[in-house]
């Protein structure tokens, strides 16, 4: 057997390059636990956000349960809610778009944006607050406004 003698130098090289390796892999797996953490710190401010709403319509004396009924439609709108439900219709296209901005950056779970968007279809055709998003269309991301508009719309007849 003839072996051959491998130089120092060699050594130290390889020894550098697993060290490079290693500290790539380190890097990665530091930047996978910054994402998950930025996740659950835009998910707390979420939550943060609508336990803030749900505190002013608190203050206002409105039924969240009730306006939550008005807008899936189980109950028609009444003329004391029916600024309460423009309003909030306004907010929710401006986080909607956030939320949308969010996502495409990538700092939204899948799920999450699921649920969003099944939120953005229903607010999209409730058809008494149809006049909220056609106003403010213009000024939201184009590429969210086809995206809504990409839902089936069940307006169309009313």
């Amino acid at each position: 057997m003839n072996m051959k003698k491998i130089s120092l130098d060699s050594w130290v090289q390889l020894i550098g390059m697993l060290s490079v390796v290693a500290g790539l892999v380190f890097v990665g797996l530091e930047m996978q636990q910054s994402q998950k953490i930025a996740l659950a710190g835009q998910q707390a401010n979420r939550v943060q956000l609508f336990s803030s709403m749900m505190d002013a319509n608190n203050e206002q004396e409105i039924d969240q349960q009730k306006l939550q009924m008005i807008l899936s439609g189980q109950i028609p709108m009444t003329e004391d809610y029916e600024w309460v439900v423009m309003n909030g219709l306004h907010r929710m296209w401006w986080i909607y778009e956030n939320d949308f901005l969010q996502n495409e950056l990538g700092l939204m779970d899948e799920n999450i944006w699921q649920a969003k968007r099944n939120a953005m279809e229903a607010n999209y055709n409730f058809c008494d607050g149809r006049s909220v998003f056609d106003i403010r269309k213009n000024t939201l991301d184009s590429r969210l406004v086809e995206l809504v508009e990409s839902f089936p719309d069940e307006c169309v007849d009313k």
